[in-house]
């Protein structure tokens, strides 16, 4: 648990894996679940899940990051995809777990002790496999072996929380020698699958993120089926 942080330990976080989802159609369904959030419709969740190639370029993103144009991005097979999340440029593609977790801070504490928990989370998930990993000091995510693992960009809007993380566990991380990641032109990025020199499941990952995430942010995890959070169940449900 972060500390100097006030946690309310009975509360409950759910989370499911859905699989592979569009882009933009996961982007939609988080602003519905913030929106259902913010209003005290639903309570915390968090969306675990893995997208076809796409290319996302946060509010801090420079033009020259885009190491080729759009369109021979697309030409490739990528969407590109401007978003209101934190950050720079990244790429989500098969085999990296993103996290959208949908969370009100207003009980919990603010943006920053938010990003290094969901840090923690992550560390640890690492860990779990043999893998040792940290921070870098002034560089947002996690890093090991001096590349970058674990990417995050958030957005706070009404105290909710939209946007997360991703984390390459199998991931094709050539296509990241299509732009500068995060903006940053001298580090290198790794993956779980070449750190440790053979396949890890996606949903295996999954849920080793979710229990880390429980006890790094002080919340006990409800595993979910697809079902019942994409259905009606969710949003008409109340906290």
């Amino acid at each position: 648990m972060v500390e100097g942080v006030v946690h309310h330990p009975a509360t409950v976080c759910r989370w499911a894996f859905l699989g592979r989802w569009e882009y933009k159609r996961a982007w939609d369904f988080q602003r519905s679940l913030a929106q259902a959030r913010a209003e005290d419709m639903v309570g915390d969740i968090m969306l675990l899940l893995e997208h076809p190639p796409v290319y996302t370029l946060g509010r801090r993103s420079k033009p020259s990051d885009l190491l080729l144009p759009r369109e021979a991005l697309e030409a490739k097979g990528a969407q590109v995809v401007d978003v209101d999340r934190g950050g720079e440029i990244t790429f989500h593609g098969p085999g990296q777990l993103v996290g959208y977790p949908i969370i009100s801070l207003r009980a919990w504490g603010g943006p920053l002790q938010y990003v290094r928990a969901l840090e923690e989370a992550l560390i640890r998930t690492l860990d779990a496999y043999g893998i040792s990993a940290g921070r870098i000091e002034g560089l947002t995510g996690v890093w090991a072996g001096g590349a970058k693992i674990a990417a995050i960009g958030v957005k706070v809007s009404r105290g909710v929380t939209t946007h997360g993380f991703a984390l390459n566990v199998a991931t094709d991380l050539s296509w990241f020698q299509n732009i500068v990641p995060c903006g940053i032109r001298d580090r290198d990025v790794t993956s779980m699958e070449r750190l440790l020199g053979r396949p890890v499941p996606l949903p295996e990952v999954a849920s080793v993120v979710a229990e880390q995430f429980g006890q790094a942010l002080g919340f006990q995890m409800a595993a979910e089926a697809t079902e019942s959070v994409v259905g009606d169940k969710l949003l008409a449900s109340t906290v």
